[in-house]
């Protein structure tokens, strides 16, 4: 047994021994000779805009060049583009892409290494949520979505650019939205930054709200209540009645009444549609309410609550 032990304290002794030079040559810093002299004079001298296949140009219209920022690459101090590219050196050299952070799918770097030289500053509140993250697990880079070097700036910042980007993946959503009933996202009035935080939320849904009810209430704040009348469906959760991306039914409902209606509320009592002459009411022609449209809401017309004294059935 003592001679397990002493042997198991061995190997334990002789792998930290090999491990520490690995671990401190991993955490090496690159050495000065590894970057540009000139900095991002250099990367300029190729990638212009008028004759590079990769033009560096459109950065400067952004945050990330601004010279006057400290906390930008371009800063007093700052790396500029080899701060995100890593030491271009080589690349000057070769021309060759293999020897550069591209950023590409196929750099020599790896997804986590790539998001790391983002996260290095990008770090704040907003991204708490990225780490374990429904996007980090799909193997999105920042870059996937993210992109600085276009004219137009970043596209996810911009609402009417914003969709396009993601819906490029949510093939689903797409469809959504070109129905007949929908968000007006395909306006520019709405982006899914609206509703979704794309960088993470321990909401379903990487909801920006803790709760479903709490995001659609950002916008439909007259339905929040409370209401001297109320529907429970409504406190409960939103998405009993509605679809969030588009429908093709009005109101972007997930049913139409009363099938919508029916499958919480018997008709035990309340014969939804009058099949006959003999089942209208005896008072006249009011009971083809319930037969245009066969809707609910052609009498029950305050569905989300009511705060008039005698609307107890939501009639108004």
């Amino acid at each position: 047994m003592n001679i397990r032990n002493k042997l198991l304290g061995a190997l334990v002794l002789l792998a930290g021994l090999v491990w520490q030079p690995m671990a401190a040559a991993q955490a090496a810093p690159p050495a000065a000779d590894a970057y540009t002299k000139k900095g991002a004079d250099t990367c300029l001298g190729c990638h212009d805009d008028e004759s590079a296949t990769y033009t560096a140009g459109a950065l400067f219209k952004g945050k990330h060049a601004q010279r006057g920022d400290k906390r930008t690459p371009f800063g007093a101090g700052g790396l500029q583009c080899e701060a995100c590219h890593g030491p271009g050196a080589a690349h000057a050299r070769s021309k060759k892409a293999r020897d550069i952070n591209t950023f590409r799918p196929d750099t020599r770097m790896s997804l986590e290494e790539r998001n790391g030289m983002c996260l290095a500053c990008h770090e704040g509140t907003s991204r708490t949520g990225w780490h374990a993250g429904a996007h980090e697990r799909a193997g999105l880079a920042c870059n996937s979505c993210h992109k600085i070097h276009l004219d137009r700036g970043d596209p996810m910042l911009r609402k009417a650019a914003q969709p396009q980007v993601c819906l490029g993946c949510h093939k689903a959503q797409r469809t959504d939205f070109l129905k007949t009933s929908a968000h007006p996202v395909r306006e520019g009035r709405m982006a899914c930054s609206d509703c979704h935080s794309a960088h993470g939320s321990a909401a379903p849904a990487m909801l920006v709200k803790p709760t479903l009810n709490q995001t659609c209430f950002s916008c439909h704040a007259d339905k929040r209540g409370p209401l001297l009348w109320e529907h429970e469906p409504v406190a409960e959760d939103c998405s009993l009645c509605h679809t969030p991306h588009g429908s093709v039914r009005n109101a972007l409902l997930t049913k139409t009444p009363p099938l919508l209606c029916q499958q919480c509320h018997s008709t035990a009592g309340h014969p939804s549609v009058a099949r006959t002459g003999a089942a209208l009411p005896a008072n006249g022609g009011n009971g083809a309410l319930f037969v245009v449209a066969g809707s609910c809401t052609n009498c029950h017309t305050q569905v989300h609550g009511s705060n008039h004294p005698s609307g107890a059935k939501l009639m108004r």
